[in-house]
């Protein structure tokens, strides 16, 4: 990709060149992994739709197959991470992949709800698994100056392929719905060989006599008090985004808008990221993280809270997401940075793993608390506990993120002491 730099002017080579030149191949290969897995990602967007339009089952049970599903990943966050560290990042991503393939086949061929529902469960167990290895390679692979930019272009990869899957899935699934299975798990496939072709094992090695780096264990991650702050804040983050995924339909359907309305608002969702993604990480390149990582919880909790305040218009609806979407781009590189600096070079694949955990138990727990909320006291009180959970997130970014960058700069400074 850094090649296509050459052949534009002058200017916007430079401005090219700065976004994503000077990564390293290993990275590349990895993103057009990613990219390709996204672009077969049909299967979650459209499996409500399957199983209550498609097979005929009660929406209760198409949200206990997401249920299953969601505690599979959370299951696969922590094992991911172990594996990681223990067998290897590519093995990890390899085996994972491979079994993701196999699983998403298999559940376009289930019959009867509870073989659905397992099998629902093993491909969220599988799918997730490869998520910390993949984090800990960037981390490894990508000098700590430009890890923000190098999770951002990862991130950015994710929404292109999210939202041409999503539009290709809607055409496949005209022909029937076991097309997107089997097309789900090709690209998986294929995404699994780019790795073992291209994407070196990057797990760093244990110096001789270092006898501290095998005891890590997730135990030891769940006693750093400092990372598990930052895992806790991520998580009500996160509780905030499930609701634009679940709840907002919900409200938006009450409110007489109807699902086209819903799928172009939403849709803002990740227009908005793959056009700002790459300029707006270029503006918070070096600023204050922990500013950055207020900014971004403020702005996500009160935009989501302003959805109380729009009534029945489509507009109103996709401005609150357009503010909500913006708190997201700020956010997510910049806590992935963050993790990243605050792991062990050892366990990586740990701490990225409990990482991962917050997102998968918020996958979890947000939908079945928004729609509790929703039902028994309305959805000014959803939108304003967003609001709250915003506000809470937002001091607790700033004492932790403040607080790293400054340990970091009593490093560097340390490592320039020894080197003078």
């Amino acid at each position: 990709m850094p090649a296509l730099a050459t052949s534009l002017p002058t200017r916007l080579r430079g401005t090219v060149t700065e976004s994503v030149g000077g990564l390293p191949s290993a990275f590349w290969w990895l993103w057009i992994s990613t990219l390709v897995n996204r672009l077969g990602g049909f299967v979650v967007t459209f499996l409500a739709l399957y199983l209550t339009v498609d097979r005929g089952y009660s929406a209760s049970y198409a949200g206990v197959v997401a249920a299953l599903f969601g505690l599979g990943s959370a299951i696969a966050s922590l094992t991911g991470g172990v594996l990681a560290d223990r067998i290897g990042r590519r093995p990890t991503v390899l085996v994972a992949q491979v079994l993701t393939a196999a699983s998403t086949a298999a559940l376009g061929f289930a019959d009867g709800q509870l073989m659905i529902a397992a099998v629902a469960f093993l491909t969220g167990l599988s799918a997730n698994a490869a998520r910390p290895a993949i984090s800990a390679i960037i981390a490894d692979v990508v000098p700590a100056a430009d890890r923000v930019r190098a999770f951002s272009l990862n991130y950015w990869a994710i929404n292109i392929g999210f939202g041409v899957s999503a539009a290709m899935a809607g055409l496949i699934a005209v022909h029937g719905y076991l097309p997107l299975f089997l097309a789900d798990a090709a690209t998986t496939l294929l995404c699994a060989l780019v790795v073992f072709a291209k994407v070196p094992e990057s797990r760093p090695a244990v110096p001789p006599g270092d006898k501290a780096a095998p005891q890590i264990s997730l135990g030891t991650v769940f006693r750093d008090r400092r990372y598990m702050a930052l895992v806790g804040l991520t998580f009500l983050f996160a509780l905030i985004m499930q609701q634009g995924s679940t709840t907002l339909a919900v409200v938006m359907g009450k409110a007489g808008l109807s699902t086209t309305q819903y799928g172009l608002v939403i849709g803002l969702n990740g227009l908005l990221i793959v056009v700002l993604q790459i300029p707006v990480t270029r503006m918070i390149q070096g600023r204050d993280r922990g500013t950055l990582l207020l900014v971004a919880a403020l702005l996500t909790g009160w935009g989501a809270g302003l959805t109380a305040f729009a009534g029945s218009s489509a507009l109103f609806f996709a401005f609150t997401v357009a503010v909500w979407t913006v708190g997201e781009i700020i956010q997510v590189p910049t806590n992935m940075g963050l993790v990243a600096e605050l792991s062990p070079t050892h366990a990586r694949g740990r701490y990225q793993g409990v990482s991962s955990l917050a997102w998968s138990a918020a996958s979890f727990v947000g939908p079945v608390v928004g729609g509790f909320l929703l039902d028994h006291a309305g959805g000014g009180t959803v939108w304003g506990g967003c609001a709250v959970l915003g506000t809470v997130a937002a001091a607790g970014y700033l004492v932790v993120g403040r607080r790293a960058d400054a340990s970091a700069a009593v490093a560097a400074q340390v490592r320039a002491g020894s080197l003078g």
